[in-house]
């Protein structure tokens, strides 16, 4: 039996990590002025020669520059620059340069291009992603983006960070189980393309908005339909995921599209998987063809670390390593992560695999990169973003939004009779209980850094009330559980906080689940403290995907959930807002919770997303499951209530066609998502009341189920809105909806199609009727 820990008063008890975090920072302040300088080409105050190179001449266009360049540079050197630690040209000026960074919610030191051995000890890290697009906030998504990049910048002029940041992570969380669906914004194309845009444009974004220049290069991955990582044998790296046409397109290429459009990305990752027998990075139709033709990537196409050797080692798919090295580069691959492809690309050139020019065009979508960052214009500190330092990392301010934007996250789930908000004047005796109460790398979940502090689900507690603190289980696995000492505490206590879930060591990279249960004897250690506890009890889930809680969903005794995810630096502080009614909570959940029936026959490798009723196969996220939920898509509860009324939306829309188009002699179920009637949007506009006695915030949803034609889905998002609104106060929420973007579906062949005849329009419960017809 372990004795319980107890915390007395106003003030957490610090942890050591977060004792050291702060004497770090301390001793960094300190040494400002001893801080290293930025790696970067065409220094000319040091070797005034470099001012007579084209590509060093900002006066003129990047293209002349980038011609320039490549124009000097030797074939051995040349094919330094085909991979991600490149090698510099010392007699051109230009250093080595590490591509790998990463900043999924926060500046990382994965991938080594960032680092926090140097002046910046920790940066500010946000909550993971898939708790940070349960605000359906845009503006959030875009001023967390903002500050990442600011720190980011702020480092590499100390040269502690690079410029080439490989975030975020657009894949849709299509299984429950995936290891990797937290770094994701969840199941939604919607939602997901959003997220993306937004959080691209507040890496990128310079003040002057200028397309041709780079704040930080940005990189959306993992394109394309790669959501297997490693479950029961099936491992990304062989993993041929088989998809159809119009699940491709409805689907899964969305979000790659939009960070292209409309969020001006600067690169795009291809994955490990192959996609219906090629590799995607491979596949010169998915890469020239859609990425670069269609969309037009302004930017450098770059492979997942060791990629191009998989596709060979693993894969089988080419005989050579200078076939793999050749296939990449043929189908548009201009940047391979590790070293395969420096070591095999002159075997390749010499074989008459590729032209030297393929070379050339693969670097020159590299140098671009760089020239819109900068990195060829000199000194930085002469640059904008030159006068940021290590006193522009981790500010009040940015560990203020970290906090705020896992308060805008958190999901309530379940509050029977109104338990929450917790008085703290009427709270005498706290029981913390559970293995992830006062955990602070599980807090940050995958691809993280080093926060700039930690305070635990405990430490924020108990900044509030005095609390006694319980393990539970030594750890999320949980195949020991003190129960005795659990419930001990809990029968002598005015309430109970539990703290479960899981931890990267149940989901991660290449770690999927096999089941959605809380792991070990998680389950029977709640159940237990419920049935002993006195006063109410919340159940605090602290996890990158939805487990199958409901025995605590249809306990009595359980009196809240709320689902936390992996929450970030500021989650323990973020947790007691809402537990103490400090904030209200607005989350709502980007995926479905499903129960542990829906996964018990369901490969992870059937990449279909519609249902198959003649094999039972039952489809997948609420836009074409119809089957029982734990929690369902869109699901939150606040502490205030709120109404919705429509108040202007068309009955009828009308497509004009030309007289000799098929459809006006012969009945049409949809017609082309193209024609003179594109770009015509109709408005929907609904008043919004809160209708309760304290302020909060509110997502707006605008789905729609189309007629049943093409396999559509059941209904899926088309808009949101997130609106503040005070106690009893309204407001009116306008939509602008495109007749041939949002009213459309994507057919069998992947085609968008307007269907004709009646439309759906939901908002929470108003259901509202719109008729199509030509």
């Amino acid at each position: 039996m372990s004795s319980p820990r107890q915390t007395r008063g106003n003030k957490a008890l610090p942890s050591v990590s977060t004792l050291l975090l702060s004497i770090l920072f301390f001793i960094s302040k300190l040494s400002n002025a001893q801080s290293s300088s930025p790696e970067f080409a065409c220094d000319v105050t040091r070797n005034p020669s470099l001012a007579g190179y084209g590509f060093c001449n900002t006066g003129l266009k990047a293209e002349a520059r980038v011609t320039d360049l490549v124009g000097r540079l030797t074939l051995e050197e040349k094919i330094g620059f085909l991979v991600s630690k490149a090698t510099g040209v010392s007699r051109l000026g230009i250093p080595d340069y590490n591509w790998w960074s990463e900043a999924l919610h926060g500046v990382s030191d994965v991938g080594g291009g960032s680092n926090f051995t140097g002046p910046v000890p920790g940066a500010t890290s946000f909550p993971q992603v898939i708790l940070t697009a349960a605000s359906f906030n845009v503006s959030l998504f875009q001023a967390i983006g903002k500050v990442v990049s600011t720190e980011a910048r702020a480092m590499y002029n100390v040269g502690a960070a690079g410029l080439t940041f490989w975030s975020p992570n657009v894949n849709i969380f299509r299984d429950p189980r995936w290891g990797r669906g937290q770094e994701t914004p969840g199941e939604d194309p919607t939602l997901t393309s959003k997220y993306a845009v937004a959080y691209v444009k507040g890496l990128q974004g310079t003040d002057g908005g200028d397309p041709n220049r780079l704040k930080v290069a940005a990189c959306c991955k993992h394109y394309t339909a790669y959501d297997v990582d490693n479950w029961k044998g099936v491992h990304r790296y062989t993993f041929n995921s088989v998809v159809n046409q119009q699940d491709m397109d409805d689907t899964f290429q969305p979000p790659f599209r939009s960070c292209v459009v409309d969020g001006n990305v600067a690169s795009v990752m291809c994955s490990y998987n192959q996609v219906n027998g090629k590799p995607t990075c491979a596949d010169p139709d998915l890469l020239s063809g859609v990425i670069r033709g269609q969309w037009k990537l302004n930017g450098y196409i770059v492979s997942d670390c060791d990629s191009v050797e998989v596709m060979y080692a693993s894969q089988h798919y080419t005989k050579t390593p200078e076939e793999a090295v050749a296939k990449s580069m043929l189908a548009g691959l201009d940047l391979n992560c590790d070293h395969f492809t420096g070591q095999h690309a002159m075997g390749a050139v010499k074989a008459g695999l590729v032209n030297e020019s393929d070379v050339d065009t693969a670097i020159s979508n590299n140098f671009a990169t760089l020239m819109r960052l900068g990195f060829f214009n000199g000194d930085p500190k002469k640059q904008p973003y030159g006068n940021l330092g290590p006193q522009d990392v981790c500010t009040d301010e940015n560990q203020d939004l970290a906090r705020e934007a896992a308060r805008q996250g958190i999901v309530l789930l379940k509050n029977s009779n109104g338990s929450l908000p917790f008085s703290p004047s009427a709270i005498k005796t706290l029981a913390v209980i559970g293995p992830n109460a006062n955990v602070t790398d599980t807090m940050i979940g995958n691809y993280h850094g080093v926060p700039c502090k930690y305070t635990t689900p405990l430490q924020g507690l108990v900044e509030t009330v005095s609390a006694t603190y319980q393990l539970g289980c030594p750890n999320v696995a949980c195949t020991e559980a003190d129960i005795d000492s659990a419930t001990s505490l809990a029968a002598s206590s005015d309430a109970v906080v539990l703290v479960m879930g899981t931890d990267l060591s149940i989901e991660r990279e290449d770690h999927d689940r096999v089941d959605l249960f809380l792991p070990g004897k998680q389950q029977q250690l709640v159940t237990e403290v419920a049935k002993a506890a006195k006063g109410p009890v919340v159940l605090v889930i602290m996890s990158g995907g939805g487990l199958d809680v409901t025995f605590a969903k249809n306990n009595e005794k359980i009196t809240s959930i709320m689902w936390v995810g992996f929450p970030g630096q500021a989650g323990g502080l973020a947790i007691a807002d809402i537990i103490f009614g400090r904030h209200n909570p607005s989350g709502n959940l980007p995926m479905t919770w499903y129960p542990q029936s829906y996964v018990e026959n369901l490969p992870m490798s059937n990449m279909n997303m519609r249902p198959d009723n003649s094999t039972g196969y039952p489809g997948r996220t609420y836009r074409f499951y119809t089957g029982e939920t734990v929690y369902a898509f869109g699901d939150g509860i606040s502490y205030t209530q709120f109404n919705h009324r429509l108040t202007k939306a068309p009955r009828l829309v009308s497509l004009s066609l030309d007289v000799s188009h098929p459809c006006r002699s012969s009945k049409c179920q949809s017609v082309d998502a193209i024609g003179p009637y594109c770009g015509k949007t109709i408005e929907v506009q609904l008043r919004v009341r809160n209708v309760g006695n304290r302020e909060g915030s509110h997502t707006v949803f605008l789905f729609m189920t189309p007629p049943a034609v093409h396999r559509s889905p059941v209904k899926h998002l088309l808009a949101f809105e997130k609106v503040r609104l005070g106690k009893k106060e309204k407001a009116v929420v306008r939509f602008q909806v495109d007749v041939c973007k949002d009213l459309s579906v994507v057919d069998e062949t992947g085609k968008r199609k307007i269907a004709l005849g009646r439309h759906v329009l939901h908002v929470g419960k108003l259901k509202y009727s719109l008729n199509i017809r030509i």
